[in-house]
C-alpha cells in the first residue's frame, strides 16, 4: 500500500521544514499545496522532494486540502497541517495499519504544544483528528475552518499521537482568533439562526471557562491551563460581540436588576464547579461529603 502525505500551507517556511523532516521517509510522495506564499515555503517544500502546486490563497485551507487529495497517487492519504509533526512511533503504526485493514479512515490523537508546554487537559488532549483515509473516501466540508474530514465508511482510532506545535505566542493566538476562527464561528451561529440575547455576553465566556477549566480539568495544567481557559472565554466573548456587530449593534435595554441576577447566576455556577472539583480531588470522605452537601445548596435552577 502506498501512502501520500498532503499538506496545505501559507507562509510557514520555518515550521514546514520541521513537518517535512518528520515525514520525508514515511510516504511514497509528499504533496504540498502552496496558498500563494510570499516567503520560501515553496522552495523549501521542493528541497524535500515534494510535489508543489500553487493555488489561490484560501484562509480556510479546506478547499486547497481537497485539491491536494485529487493530486495524490497513493492508496492512502495522510493530511497534515504545516505546524504538525509525525513521530517515528506513529509513522510505524500508520504503515503497519494500512497494510491490512477493512477500515476507511483513522482518527489520530493530537498532542498540542501551546506556549511551550504539552497541554494534557481541556479541549487540547487527546483532541483526536480524522487525518488518515483511503484515497477517494475522504473530503473536507468547505463551510467552516474547524470542520472535520468526512470519510465514507467505517473509522477507527490509532494509538500513537502526532504533535501539533499550536500557539507559540499570544500574538499568534490573537491573530488567528481575530481574523480566522471567530469570524467563522460567528458565521456558523448565524447559519443556525442565532439571534443576540444580552445575557449571552456573560454566558458565552462563562460556559467555555467552566467547561475547560473545571469540567475538563484544565486546572491540572497549572498556569497554562488557567490562562488558556481565560483566553478561550475571551474567544467566546468576541464571538458574541461579532454576532452583535452583525446585527448592527442592536440596542437592547438591560436593567441593573437583570444584570445583577445574571451575575449572581454566574457566581453560583462557578461555586458549584469549585465544589465539584474539590469532591473529585479529595480522598477524605468527610470533606467529600461536606462539599457534596454544600454543592446541593448551590445548584443552578
Amino acid at each position: 500500500m502506498k501512502l501520500s502525505i498532503v499538506i496545505s500551507t501559507y507562509n510557514r517556511a520555518q515550521s514546514l521544514a520541521r513537518t517535512l523532516t518528520s515525514v520525508k521517509n514515511l510516504g511514497s510522495e509528499i504533496i504540498v499545496v502552496d496558498n500563494e506564499s510570499s516567503d520560501a515555503t515553496a522552495s523549501i517544500a521542493k528541497s524535500y522532494g515534494a510535489k508543489v502546486f500553487k493555488r489561490p490563497n484560501n484562509l480556510m485551507l479546506n478547499t486547497n486540502k481537497n485539491y491536494g487529495f485529487t493530486k495524490a497517487l497513493g492508496d492512502w492519504i495522510l493530511c497534515l497541517d504545516d505546524d504538525e509533526v509525525v513521530t517515528p512511533e506513529l509513522g510505524k503504526e500508520i504503515l503497519e495499519t494500512i497494510e491490512n485493514t477493512d477500515v476507511f479512515g483513522y482518527w489520530i490523537p493530537r498532542k498540542n504544544i501551546i506556549f511551550g508546554k504539552f497541554i494534557q487537559h481541556g479541549i487540547w488532549w487527546p483532541d483526536p483528528q480524522l487525518r488518515l483515509f483511503k484515497k477517494g473516501y475522504g473530503t473536507y466540508p468547505e463551510k467552516h475552518v474547524h470542520e472535520y474530514l468526512a470519510v465514507e465508511g467505517t473509522t477507527a482510532t490509532l494509538k500513537q499521537p502526532y504533535i501539533h506545535y499550536n500557539y507559540d505566542s499570544l500574538h499568534q493566538y490573537l491573530e488567528k482568533m481575530q481574523h480566522i476562527y471567530t469570524e467563522n464561528e460567528a458565521k456558523k451561529y448565524i447559519g443556525l439562526g442565532y439571534k443576540v440575547s444580552w445575557y449571552d455576553a456573560l454566558r458565552f465566556p462563562l460556559s467555555d471557562f467552566v467547561k475547560i477549566y473545571f469540567a475538563q480539568s484544565g486546572y491540572k495544567d497549572g498556569l497554562h491551563g488557567l490562562v488558556l481557559s481565560l483566553l478561550q472565554a475571551f474567544y467566546s466573548f468576541i464571538i458574541f460581540v461579532k454576532l452583535w456587530e452583525k446585527e448592527k449593534f442592536l440596542e437592547i435595554d438591560v436593567t441593573h436588576p437583570q444584570a445583577l441576577r445574571e451575575m449572581q447566576r454566574s457566581i453560583k455556577e462557578i461555586q458549584y464547579w469549585m465544589l465539584t472539583t474539590r469532591i473529585h480531588e479529595t480522598a477524605n470522605p468527610f470533606i467529600k461529603l461536606w462539599n457534596q452537601i454544600l454543592r446541593r445548596t448551590r445548584r443552578i435552577s
